[in-house]
């Protein structure tokens, strides 16, 4: 099978499955295709871009799926609204005096910990790998409970 992109001289773009393109030619031939819109005979191929497959040789990177996640097809109740509320506001004083790391967030926490650095207030973006390593060293770090967005994203 081959699907063309077709189209009618009233510009109503639509598809058309046919088993060769000595078929479709067969059929516009003898009139037999028409507008499923407008019911026009005048019908002819669309411009198509290519399917260009990808490489056979190029590394295509496999994230691991998304753990699913909980939602509720009604409202939040007032009060998850205000604690929600309260939680963001907590967060951005938090985060009011610490410096954003980016990704050298493990490398960073990990130097004040052994004392390689002064210590201060940072975050950044850690992850679950790194996050679970730190943990595992007695390094003190916390998730973020909303997320953050760097610096040179902000308006």
């Amino acid at each position: 099978m081959i699907v063309f992109d077709l189209s009618c001289h009233e510009g109503h773009r639509f598809e058309g499955w046919f088993s060769s393109s000595t078929d479709y030619a067969d059929q516009q031939e003898r009139g037999l295709l028409a507008c499923p819109s407008c019911g026009s005979a005048e019908v002819s191929k669309a411009p198509m871009a290519p399917a260009v497959p990808a490489k056979g040789n190029t590394r295509q990177e496999v994230l691991p799926p998304e753990a699913p996640r909980q939602v509720a097809n009604t409202p939040m109740p007032p009060e998850v609204q205000k604690a929600l509320a309260a939680l963001a506001k907590a967060q951005a004083a938090a985060l009011k005096n610490s410096t954003w790391v980016g990704d050298k967030f493990a490398e960073e926490t990990r130097k004040m910990h052994y004392g390689e650095r002064d210590e201060a207030p940072i975050h950044g973006q850690a992850s679950l790998a790194e996050a679970k390593a730190l943990i595992d060293e007695g390094v003190p770090v916390a998730p973020l409970p909303f997320p953050v967005a760097p610096p040179e994203k902000l308006n």
